[in-house]
């Protein structure tokens, strides 16, 4: 016998379907084109279940900000944590696991939100508070491999140099998509630059 769902499990789950599916829209439609009426529609969910959770399409995107940054942040830490701690080559390891995490959707949808919070204030001010949640689980993991010489001033403005290159070179795949041969061949140029950097603090 199916046992039924609380009222508490009955939000959740709306909250997380509207969301996620915020989420997708903004991967396939971009930021402008996301509605809600698009929301409401990959969701599943009523009209007023939305207006309900999020009355507003700044509401609901604003909240996606959130899920997705916790996502993210999730993500990298749970699903490598114990890659990196395995691996012979640390360093080489753990630029691929920074180049991972840049890619997919949940990365293509932040860039979205990067994009909208050029020209709003409120919404540059999330993004910014919760993309520092995902640098943080990032920091955490150059711990592990560096100890307390990431909160070296020095040690952390190479690592945030990283991430920074990382980032362009992952938007540049936006304005000049090419083959995913083409596309590893730079990431393995670039790594080897990084790698440089990243060496200069183990030795």
């Amino acid at each position: 016998m199916q046992t039924r769902r609380t009222q508490e499990e009955r939000t959740t789950a709306t909250r997380t379907a509207l969301l996620d599916a915020t989420i997708d829209c903004l991967v396939e439609y971009g930021y402008h084109g996301t509605t809600t009426t698009r929301v409401v529609e990959r969701a599943g969910v009523s009209r007023g279940a939305q207006v309900h959770h999020f009355p507003t399409k700044n509401d609901l995107v604003l909240a996606a900000v959130e899920h997705l940054a916790r996502k993210r942040a999730d993500q990298f830490i749970e699903q490598h944590l114990g890659r990196l701690q395995a691996a012979e080559d640390g360093i080489g390891e753990a630029l691929d696991l920074l180049w991972e995490v840049h890619q997919g959707r949940l990365f293509e949808a932040s860039m979205e939100l990067w994009i909208a919070a050029r020209t709003d204030p409120e919404m540059r001010d999330h993004v910014a508070s919760l993309e520092r949640t995902v640098t943080a689980g990032i920091l955490d993991l150059g711990r592990r491999l560096l100890g307390d010489r990431v909160d070296d001033a020095e040690v952390r403005g190479d690592i945030y140099l990283m991430l920074e290159t990382i980032r362009g070179l992952r938007l540049l795949q936006f304005v000049h998509p090419t083959s995913p041969e083409r596309t590893h061949e730079r990431w393995l140029r670039t790594k080897s630059r990084l790698r440089v950097i990243a060496e200069r603090h183990l030795s």
